[in-house]
């Protein structure tokens, strides 16, 4: 009966032959499609089947739009705490939760560099730390990006993605919108272009300030930009809104923004009107000279 017999070693254990896939795969929340993350992220995080944008972090936004060898400055800016505020937890806590996760003092980022041929300033906000809320840093840290721009002439890009005003920096926060609007018309007045990228979502104090101050107001598709929310607006008014509202088509449609631009399209189209926008300021500037 040695035919029988089998040695241990000839055993196979199923186990050892399991592959583990966990985290390797998303589902899409529009289509429903099952994605590889990898292509995802080769795709710059928009779904190759339905075009869904995902939401993704400051840094990879940089990444896409700058050359390499971009800097990224005003890094240091913290937030006090001023009202020593607690709500379910105090104020520093969730401060100091969010910087854990992020890897940010706040929920901004500023870079100097090039897009294209063009030297820009650029500032991108960071959604995951405390749902990209403007409290008073990223006013400063804002503020800072303008001062940039006049004092080198170089363009200014901000990319919003925001909840709007920090609420545990009560008035604090609320003074940013002034704040950033006044630095916008010094822009103006020095004729410096600045535009305005929306994201999803740009909602509160950042859509009633920066955001929609851009000598080119543009968004990326399907983005929710708005005051307050669609729930809040219905709750309020006691009327249904009609299909796709604060949608970005459907600011586009009503001349709230200047264009849609997918995220693939972003850097060139941004290249291309900054070069337009600098041939006409420079064209401006000569025939008042």
């Amino acid at each position: 009966m040695s035919w029988f017999k089998r040695e241990d070693h000839d055993i196979v254990n199923d186990s050892e032959k399991t592959v583990r896939t966990e985290g390797l795969w998303i589902r899409c929340p529009d289509c429903g499609k099952i994605l590889f993350k990898a292509e995802l992220e080769a795709n710059q995080q928009v779904c190759p089947h339905c075009v869904h944008h995902f939401r993704i972090d400051a840094r990879t936004r940089i990444e896409n739009l700058l050359e390499p060898g971009y800097e990224l400055v005003d890094l240091g800016l913290r937030s006090t705490d001023p009202l020593q505020f607690v709500d379910l937890k105090p104020y520093k806590n969730r401060l100091a939760e969010a910087q854990r996760k992020t890897g940010l003092n706040d929920a901004i980022i500023n870079a100097i560099g090039q897009l294209g041929p063009h030297n820009v300033v650029l500032s991108v906000m960071e959604f995951s730390f405390s749902g990209g809320s403007m409290g008073a840093v990223v006013g400063e840290t804002i503020a800072r990006a303008i001062d940039r721009s006049l004092a080198t002439r170089h363009p200014l890009i901000i990319v919003a993605a925001s909840g709007g005003a920090r609420m545990q920096e009560g008035i604090i926060s609320l003074m940013q919108l002034a704040k950033t609007a006044s630095g916008l018309a010094r822009m103006d007045d020095a004729k410096i272009p600045y535009i305005s990228v929306m994201t999803d979502p740009t909602t509160g104090g950042v859509t009633a300030s920066f955001a929609m101050l851009g000598d080119l107001n543009i968004a990326e598709p399907n983005a929710l930009i708005g005051f307050a929310g669609p729930r809040v607006i219905e709750q309020t008014i006691r009327q249904k809104l009609p299909e796709g509202f604060q949608r970005s088509e459907f600011l586009l449609e009503h001349g709230f923004l200047d264009a849609i631009v997918p995220r693939k399209e972003m850097k060139r189209y941004l290249a291309q009107a900054l070069t337009w926008m600098t041939d006409r300021t420079a064209e401006t500037i000569s025939k008042t000279a």
